[in-house]
């Protein structure tokens, strides 16, 4: 029996392929001396063989079962590395996809767990396993992926969301975040503790602090003006009301088409301006905290520590330089 099963696509993220692959690997050799028992795994995809991933890598892979059997595996599909959203739609289509996202929905009707990350939580959509539930992926994803699983709450600040027996993660380097959260629940803490020190992966609650507004605006021009002008006012911050006005639309028109474009509210998206402007004055600076939220719109320091613990999972002092040894 067995404990993991990699299901991996062809042209999946090569780093994301390894990233499963090793951190199951330092797991299973960790293991002995926490006295737990280590993780088994196996790497599938529908035909079997040698899989081509991005950038020339390639992995050996068996075929998945043609035949349901019984399997308490928590299946795991790598980010896909697709590139935009006519990308996801076409990759949508292929034969392989298709086929895997039937297997994947075989093995959820039979109670098995399932996680994704990246473009890959589209596989998952594709499977109708998100109806109904909360689900992050890359961030600059989630308009699309909010436009095409129906009934699905994309939550794109987390960096992994677990909602039942599906767990999605944020972009492709989530996958590492995804695995621990996966060891964790497989092993106990201490084993996925002590992989992410052995391995030097640092905890990451949210995607919120990597968030870019322009990239985040997928082309949209009204996006782009507002954040221009957000930015250009800082540290005035503008209401909703004043930019809908300044926009010359209604504040109801102007919240449709910035959730339209990046899947969140115009208060979301004035708070992803925020937060990039601070981020950069305390990583770049030798402002104090207090002088960053007085450049960033806020009357003292509570209220921008309150804003990086909600939105992003981290104090303002998480974005200071290290001092040098």
């Amino acid at each position: 029996m067995y404990d993991f099963t990699v299901l991996v696509l062809r042209g999946a993220f090569a780093s994301s392929v390894a990233a499963t692959l090793d951190m199951l690997a330092t797991a299973a050799r960790l293991a002995p001396r926490l006295g737990v028992a280590a993780p088994r795994w196996r790497v599938c995809s529908v035909d079997g063989g040698p899989m081509p991933l991005a950038n020339g890598c390639a992995v050996a892979t068996t075929r998945l079962p043609a035949r349901p059997r019984e399997d308490r595996s928590a299946w795991v599909v790598p980010g896909l590395g697709l590139d935009g959203a006519a990308a996801v739609r076409g990759r949508m289509a292929d034969a392989d996809f298709v086929a895997s996202a039937r297997a994947l929905a075989r093995h959820a009707r039979a109670g098995g767990r399932v996680a994704a990350s990246c473009s890959a939580v589209f596989l998952l959509a594709s499977a109708g396993l998100l109806s109904g539930r909360r689900a992050t992926t890359s961030w600059w994803y989630a308009p699309l992926l909010a436009r095409l699983a129906e009934g699905c709450t994309v939550d794109a600040d987390r960096m992994v969301c677990a909602d039942g027996p599906v767990v999605t993660g944020g972009a492709a380097m989530a996958q590492a975040d995804l695995m621990l959260h996966l060891l964790r629940e497989h092993s106990g803490g201490p084993l996925a503790d002590a992989v992410a020190r052995v391995l030097l992966i640092d905890a990451r609650q949210a995607q919120a602090p990597f968030i870019v507004p322009e990239v985040l605006a997928n082309g949209d021009d009204l996006v782009l003006r507002i954040t221009a002008r957000v930015e250009a006012g800082l540290p005035a911050m503008p209401s909703v009301g004043r930019l809908a006005g300044d926009f010359c639309m209604s504040a109801r028109t102007l919240a449709r088409r910035v959730r339209r474009a990046t899947g969140r509210s115009p208060v979301a998206l004035l708070q992803s301006i925020r937060l990039r402007r601070a981020r950069a004055l305390l990583e770049a600076s030798r402002m104090t905290v207090e002088q960053v939220a007085e450049a960033v719109g806020y009357r003292d320091a509570t209220a921008l520590r309150r804003l990086m613990r909600k939105v992003a999972g981290a104090s303002p002092s998480r974005y200071r330089p290290s001092p040098a040894g």
